[in-house]
């Protein structure tokens, strides 16, 4: 892991220690989320991921996403994995995430660091959103469409 991740990555399992709810508080959702992004210099990427949250304090919720990806340059395969952040405004249909992990691609450098932010529209089952982040070596942006179960 890239020794700068290592801070935020601390920092982002303390706040979620911190925030551990009470049982009756607990509440867990799955979301599915297609994704199609552009990576500068390295070209497109797309992916299925599945997304499983525990909600916590309010519009707060800690979870993981996992998936697979197909870069399309080089053609190659590949299973992102991130640390998901998300708050979700009580009487608001946005949410804002902040995502941070390993993505391991099956050519060249096998495994990357990959961080990024994201917001959208948040419906009752289907959500609507933008991404902006970095996946080692350059930046990259995406749109991602996604059902909440």
């Amino acid at each position: 892991m890239n020794p700068l991740l290592r801070p935020v990555v601390g920092g982002l399992l303390a706040l979620a220690v911190c925030l551990t709810p009470t049982q009756s508080e607990a509440r867990t959702d799955f979301r599915l989320t297609l994704g199609a992004d552009y990576q500068f210099d390295n070209g497109a990427f797309f992916d299925l991921m599945g997304s499983v949250d525990l909600v916590f304090v309010g519009p707060l919720s800690v979870g993981a996403r996992f998936g697979a990806l197909l870069t399309t340059t080089p053609n190659s395969l590949g299973i992102p994995l991130d640390f998901d952040l998300r708050i979700t405004p009580r009487n608001t249909p946005i949410y804002i995430e902040g995502l941070v992990g390993p993505w391991i691609l099956f050519t060249g450098k096998a495994l990357r660091a990959h961080a990024a932010f994201g917001f959208g529209y948040q419906g009752r089952s289907a959500s609507v959103g933008l991404e902006i982040g970095y996946l080692d070596p350059s930046p990259h942006i995406g749109l991602r469409v996604g059902w909440r179960f």
